[in-house]
């Protein structure tokens, strides 16, 4: 049968080391959009953007999801994680506007990668003669990684026309066949809290990037300057409210001692991750003067309301008492059509609309802290 987990599974050493080059990746993904056509990002450079982006967060996601359930912190664990460091350089330095021009590095790299993870699970196997829910598990695994590298690697040789297409489906094909195996894996065997907090740890050094990027507002002659001032609050709310609303989700909302697969969790936040590195670029974009008005008002409205739903899907995984109801989804909602609507009424004037989108960031923030102080309440009723 399958192994139980006995304790608390604890982020090692070697795991915050392994993401030191992820930090790397979040900054190489974010430098395509510099490229602007006609006003605004250029369809290449978005694409890219999406795909560079997703493979690499997937990537992550599937070393996390090994290290969970059979990661042992030894030698093989250390010598595998270190070769996909390394990979990962070659995808880095692929990762870039002409990236199609790079696609048998990147693809070659991309595939490697893949293939070294599958191969921990099937070293694994070994170690799992009499489980069988392990041993079906391991088997699946190591054939999605499989497969998705096999579509990684047949990019190597396509013309670049049919590069992106067939990235897209590999990266889609890993999500549709993790998901599909979902439902058939026990979720004992996967400790959700080391899951919710690797996780977390992803957001953090997203955020890292976004702080970054906001250190331009604050950039000036060096005199009492009010504009100066104004901007670069206002950008410091609006991240400040962003990273709030997740604390207060992850620190006391979030039932991080569920049983759960955690295969959707982690879905979910592959695009909360992306939704995080789209409002860094559209934070960047604000003042950006060859950007065009419509498009980087719309693209930073978009960007947050998005990461806002994709914050609330995690809403499944919730404590009791604080799982969102229909009300607070219609709540929602209103918001943030009323969001979208004076982000597009006063587009003309940029005090105004930073200053709506760190209100509505606060609003969200006063949301989930009235969540908090409910569930408290109800906590200590009981």
């Amino acid at each position: 049968m399958f192994a139980l987990q006995d304790e608390e599974k604890k982020v090692e050493y070697l795991e915050l080391i392994y993401d030191l080059v992820f930090v790397y990746m979040v900054g190489r993904n974010n430098a395509i959009l510099s490229h602007f056509e006609n006003g605004f990002v250029s369809a290449d450079a978005f694409v890219a953007y999406i795909l560079c982006t997703l493979s690499i967060i997937q990537i992550w996601n599937f070393t996390t999801f090994y290290i969970n359930m059979f990661g042992r912190n030894g030698v093989r664990d250390h010598v595998f994680l270190l070769v996909n460091m390394y990979l990962m350089y070659f995808i880095g330095e692929s990762t870039r506007l002409d990236w199609a021009a790079y696609q048998m590095q990147y693809h070659v790299a991309w595939a490697l990668i893949l293939v070294n993870i599958g191969l921990q699970y099937v070293i694994e196997l070994r170690n799992h003669q009499a489980d069988v829910w392990n041993r079906v598990l391991i088997k699946r695994m190591a054939a999605i990684l499989f497969i998705e590298a096999a579509i990684a690697l047949s990019a190597s040789f396509l013309p670049q026309a049919a590069v992106a297409p067939v990235s897209f489906a590999a990266v889609f094909a890993g999500i549709i066949l993790t998901v599909a195996g979902r439902s058939k894996s026990p979720a004992n065997i996967i400790d959700f809290m080391h899951l919710t907090e690797r996780a977390m740890l992803y957001v953090v050094f997203t955020f890292g990037e976004m702080i970054i990027v906001i250190s331009a507002y604050f950039v000036g002659d060096g005199s009492f300057d009010w504009n100066v001032i104004y901007f670069s609050l206002m950008g410091f709310l609006i991240v400040a409210g962003l990273f709030v609303s997740y604390e207060i989700i992850y620190d006391h909302l979030l039932d991080r001692e569920k049983e759960d697969s955690g295969m959707l969790y982690m879905i979910i936040h592959i695009f909360i991750i992306f939704a995080l590195g789209c409002i860094t670029v559209a934070l960047e974009f604000m003042r950006e003067p060859e950007v065009a008005l419509m498009p980087k008002i719309i693209f930073i409205t978009v960007s947050i309301i998005a990461y806002f739903a994709f914050l609330f899907c995690t809403g499944g995984y919730a404590k009791n008492t604080c799982a969102p109801d229909a009300a607070f989804i219609l709540k929602m909602l209103a918001s943030a059509a009323v969001f979208a609507a004076l982000m597009m009424a006063f587009r003309q004037n940029m005090m105004v609309n930073i200053f709506v989108t760190a209100v509505y960031v606060w609003s969200i923030v006063l949301v989930l802290y009235r969540a908090q102080k409910k569930y408290k309440a109800s906590e200590h009723i009981c």
